[in-house]
């Protein structure tokens, strides 16, 4: 996917969301194969930036926070995450 305008950001978007959620299924091959069909890596960063935007912003609607807020809520869990330990084989 390599197109501009609003056309090709949304199938990324959507696409993103497909890969998060056979992830969450336990569906990797199928996970693999959604974010290889989002097309190059700028595409991908695309589509997983502008969802995480709109899932921030489903939080803040919710909880009435601030991004600056929800940002700094989230630098821990970020760090955690990253510390974790990879699954064993």
């Amino acid at each position: 996917m390599t197109g501009t305008g609003p056309g090709p950001v949304f199938v990324a978007v959507q696409q993103a969301a497909g890969v998060i959620a056979a992830k969450h299924r336990g569906d990797l091959a199928g996970a693999e194969e959604l974010l290889a069909a989002i097309g190059d890596p700028a595409a991908q960063a695309r589509g997983f930036c502008l969802l995480a935007e709109l899932a921030l912003a489903l939080v803040r609607a919710q909880t009435g926070q601030s991004m600056e807020e929800l940002i700094q809520e989230l630098s821990p869990l970020i760090a955690a995450v990253a510390h974790r330990e990879p699954p064993e084989p």
